[in-house]
């Protein structure tokens, strides 16, 4: 079994391949950041291959695609976690509108980033044989409860977890004749690296707004619906919220 993960080398995407890795998967770690994939890859041991990818690059993604293949023959899963959350609002304190490269930076690497590897790994998995289930792969791409409930200042970051959340759907439509299934996860306030250098009491906020378990998700527990959503061929097409119940206020 063979995976590939993008921003696999912290948060979210370095759980899941931990997971993943426990269970006997070799996986390719797709990540822009070098220093931190080759150190994600060394502490994952011999089953992760790290690829330093632009995941907006085409060329570049097919590349390690076509490499990771050579190297495994065949990929099971492919999981979309790269992506960037700045916040700013649309208008700042002087009136001036927000940089339109902002907007653009946001969903080139959220949006067009995933598509992209997604696009790229079906056509790989669509040449590959059925497996006992009768399916090529499984893609399972990251959106978010901002896609259903952006906050302010989340126009963009919103933006392009909704788009991912809209595109599931049709994605999973357009790949059903090559038995590949195609799901999202839209995780909730999880303690990722980034959220946990919060300071304490920030945190304990955030926490008492999740209605139950009243605590900020696990990455770990992001990595288990992965497992299964891999494993259940009968979920397609779905969005999973995984997020404790929690709808977000305007802020």
């Amino acid at each position: 079994m063979a995976a590939v993960i993008t921003g696999g080398s912290s948060g979210l995407g370095f759980a899941t391949a931990q997971r993943l890795c426990q269970h006997g998967y070799r996986v390719a770690l797709f990540d822009i950041n070098q220093d931190a994939g080759s150190e994600a890859a060394a502490k994952l041991g011999p089953l992760a291959h790290f690829f330093g990818v632009d995941v907006c690059d085409e060329h570049q993604v097919a590349g390690a695609l076509a490499e990771f293949k050579q190297i495994v023959g065949h990929i099971n899963l492919c999981v979309n976690c790269a992506g960037i959350a700045p916040a700013k609002r649309l208008l700042n304190r002087d009136g001036e509108a927000v940089a339109l490269s902002h907007f653009t930076n946001v969903i080139n690497i959220n949006l067009i980033g995933t598509f992209n590897v997604a696009r790229l790994v079906a056509k790989t998995m669509a040449a590959q044989q059925l497996n006992a289930q009768g399916e090529r792969g499984v893609i399972i791409n990251t959106a978010s409860i901002a896609g259903f409930e952006g906050q302010i200042g989340q126009t963009a970051y919103a933006s392009s977890k909704a788009a991912i959340i809209g595109l599931t759907l049709p994605m999973a439509r357009d790949l059903s004749a090559s038995a590949i299934r195609v799901n999202a996860i839209a995780p909730g306030i999880m303690g990722t690296p980034m959220l946990l250098a919060m300071p304490e009491e920030v945190q304990s906020a955030l926490a008492a707004n999740v209605p139950f378990p009243k605590r900020l998700g696990l990455p770990e527990e992001f990595a288990h619906l992965v497992m299964h959503i891999a494993a259940n061929s009968y979920i397609n097409g779905e969005t999973i919220r995984l997020d404790g119940a929690l709808r977000m206020p305007p802020k």
